[in-house]
């Protein structure tokens, strides 16, 4: 397992967001709820302004955390899909949340105060 940010107060929300946070891990983890198993060049197409090198990285911290399973095929050409774990699978409500949250505050006062 990668190294997590420190969290010298043993805060949860500090545990959570070490394993989600990021520019691109809740859209990763987002594409593999909405589509189940996505293969690498999917990513590229769903996520269009995410490098190859990035989407590696993320992918592979993903992956090193137990959030998303990488399931190789021996075909030819080789073929590589993604899915969520099912310790991946208990971030779909935290997610949900989130993603309300964020439409609750586009338009209220807090948002224009932050603009």
């Amino acid at each position: 397992m990668r190294k997590l940010q420190s969290n010298p107060f043993n805060c949860s929300v500090v545990k959570a967001i070490n394993y989600i946070g990021g520019k691109w891990k809740p859209i990763i983890l987002i594409s593999l709820y909405r589509r189940e198993n996505v293969r690498f060049g999917r990513f590229t197409v769903l996520i269009p302004d995410i490098s190859r090198k990035i989407l590696t990285q993320q992918l592979k911290e993903l992956e090193d955390d137990g959030l998303i399973i990488r399931q190789e095929y021996k075909e030819k050409p080789p073929r590589v899909e993604y899915r969520l774990s099912d310790f991946g699978k208990t971030l779909i409500p935290v997610l949900k949340a989130l993603h309300d949250w964020g439409g609750q505050i586009e338009n209220s006062e807090i948002n224009k105060t932050w603009n």
